[in-house]
């Protein structure tokens, strides 16, 4: 047996036993998840296997389905590197104001033609005014009224005090405000507000008693350690649903011409998520297309999430080519059926 049949063995090995010691209670630790980014490709496959490990003893092979809504585009005061709806973009984007109540339940109807047993509105801008909320709350009400069982995310960035438990009241189930990177690497990415702004909205979130949201966008220029900071960090914030999204460096943009990601960089980042945060729902999310291309089925060997359709200004793949990936896997959709 020649040395990297050897290695690969032993990667199995470890993985595995990794595995089951975060099944068993254990909680991965700095080293082991710069250890899980090192992981050299030949060796993707067992680390893969060890994260199908956990995702299978948490979600079986049940897949979730998200579908969003852009429903205000553009007019951004913020300047968030990676964003074409940010003041500091120039990307040619489609730029709106919040779309009316019919809309936005349209949306949800075809959320869930779709599948998707979680439909998402999400404005841009720093923070939702009075008449959003109220707006938003309007439409979700509505929803509820007509697909009790559809779960409903909103995303309107940051929230005054009162503001989460209007969301709650009107049926809002859950509330994305991603941290994007570590606490460390923020300031390269963002400048009007701070990395503590947004772990402020998560907590007002969790004390509404609305599911918290919150993930990542991996492939900004920040390093191995951030990446493994930001998963730690997301699990100390109990965030339940994590969105793994891949930088797509659109055009207009600070962060335009930032060097792609491999497909292999993609499943690595996703293991170390799922190693970190093991019972949590694991979305692999925007950039997906781009960044691991025909490989894309892997991904579900560590997420159990995936957004169907477009994102907020890019084009996603069409939701039946999805469906289709589940499929062929022999995988299921879960589609809130117990809720």
């Amino acid at each position: 047996m020649n040395k990297q049949v050897q290695n690969i063995f032993s990667a199995a090995q470890k993985f595995d036993q990794l595995a089951d010691a975060i099944i068993g209670g254990a909680t991965l630790t700095r080293e082991q998840g710069l250890e899980i980014l090192a992981t050299p490709d030949h060796e993707i496959l067992a680390l893969l296997n060890g994260a199908y490990k956990i995702r299978f003893h948490y979600f079986s092979n049940k897949v979730k389905l998200n579908m969003l809504m852009n429903a205000k585009s553009g007019y951004c005061p913020e300047d968030c590197g990676y964003c074409s709806q940010s003041k500091v973009s120039d990307a040619p984007i489609e730029k709106y104001t919040l779309l009316d109540k019919e809309t936005m339940v349209a949306g949800a109807r075809e959320a869930q033609k779709r599948k998707a047993g979680t439909y998402c509105i999400v404005c841009s801008g720093r923070g939702p005014t009075p008449k959003t909320v109220d707006q938003v709350c309007d439409a979700v009400k509505e929803i509820k009224g007509e697909m009790p069982n559809m779960k409903i995310c909103a995303c309107l960035g940051l929230l005054r005090e009162g503001q989460a438990e209007e969301l709650k009241e009107a049926g809002v189930d859950r509330y994305n405000h991603n941290i994007n990177t570590s606490s460390e690497h923020h300031k390269e990415i963002c400048s009007t507000h701070t990395y503590d702004d947004r772990v402020n909205t998560i907590e007002k979130v969790k004390n509404a008693d609305i599911s918290p949201c919150s993930g990542v966008i991996v492939g900004m220029g920040e390093s191995d350690a951030d990446r493994v900071d930001t998963a730690l960090a997301l699990k100390d914030l109990d965030s339940d649903s994590i969105p793994v999204n891949f930088l797509n460096a659109i055009c207009g943009t600070p962060l335009e011409g930032t060097k792609g990601l491999g497909p292999y960089d993609c499943l690595r980042a996703l293991a170390l998520f799922r190693f970190a945060c093991p019972s949590k729902e694991l979305r692999a999310s925007a950039g997906r297309e781009l960044h691991l291309g025909s490989l894309q089925p892997m991904a579900l060997f560590a997420a159990n999430s995936l957004f169907v359709g477009d994102y907020l200004t890019t084009e996603g793949q069409a939701w039946k080519d999805d469906h289709k990936i589940i499929e062929d896997l022999g995988f299921e959709f879960d589609m809130n059926e117990d809720s």
